[in-house]
């Protein structure tokens, strides 16, 4: 039995006890929670390592350690004891995401040995809604993409992704691990678009997903269509499908500095309920 604070790496007989620690914030927990519900703790299935902290012998706190750092109802103690064990592993990820608190005390103890960043995103709004939007009509032309689609739905995907991101998902291995991750939405019917001549002129898709809470992420309009109100209908129809189909609760996070996108999730019925911070390597 422990009796000391101490941070180590979950076994599998501690399923049930990192459920519980996920259950306690299943919004902001939902990344980490789908790929455990998925995979358990097995890190060759979870695409990473699930880092638990323990006080007096108990869970209190997680971290997942895979192509994104999230620390997981991550006390002040505990934020201390992950950053040193990924201080003493070296930098295997990509990013750093989650809850502000944590992620920045995380990089505040990380950034000596880690930094600099690429780039830091110290306030992403956490947005939620439980319904449609009344007013907003969802686009009856917003369609799941078909699994003999990828072709259609991967530009638009790389667009949106470097766009958001600054880099290219196409860059290291070619897009391997992106065009993975693409497909795994597609076969999973979670990856929504409207396509017009051949051309796909919106997209979102169902990220992570547990029976409490999933998160809309992706979120982009073709260029030469904007304006036209696309994002607010075609996300409309997403969180119609969310809900009926996924969830209970639906959030969603964007950056601060878009006041256009923050906006029209306003207009679907979204509503900040904390706020999240990327470190993007």
């Amino acid at each position: 039995m422990l009796t000391t604070t101490t941070t180590r790496l979950l076994e599998p007989a501690e399923l049930d006890a990192a459920r519980a620690v996920l259950d306690r914030e299943p919004v902001a927990n939902a990344f980490v929670a789908s790929r455990v519900a998925v995979a358990g703790l097995d890190p060759w299935r979870l695409g990473g390592e699930l880092w638990g902290w323990y006080a007096g012998g108990r869970l209190e706190s997680l971290c997942y350690a895979g192509a994104n750092l999230v620390p997981v109802c991550a006390t002040p103690e505990a934020v201390r004891g992950f950053a040193e064990r990924a201080r003493r592993a070296g930098r295997r990820c990509s990013s750093i995401v989650g809850p502000a608190g944590p992620t920045a005390g995380l990089w505040s103890l990380l950034e000596p040995a880690w930094g600099p960043a690429r780039e830091v995103r110290a306030r992403q709004p956490l947005m939620v809604t439980t319904s449609v939007p009344a007013d907003v009509e969802p686009d009856p032309l917003v369609r799941r993409i078909r699994k003999d689609e990828m072709d259609l739905i991967m530009p638009a995907c790389v667009a949106m992704f470097t766009e958001e991101v600054g880099v290219s998902p196409l860059a290291g291995d070619g897009g391997l691990l992106y065009q993975a991750r693409v497909a795994e939405l597609v076969g999973g019917g979670r990856s929504f678009a409207r396509v017009e001549d051949g051309e796909v002129v919106f997209k979102a898709e169902i990220g992570a997903a547990t029976a409490h809470a999933c998160q809309i992420q992706g979120v982009w309009v073709a260029p030469e269509h904007r304006g036209r109100g696309l994002s607010e209908t075609g996300l409309a129809a997403v969180l119609r499908y969310a809900l009926r189909e996924v969830a209970p609760v639906v959030s969603l996070y964007v950056n601060d500095y878009n006041t256009v996108a923050r906006a029209a999730y306003r207009r679907v019925g979204f509503r900040e309920v904390g706020a999240f911070m990327s470190v993007l390597f």
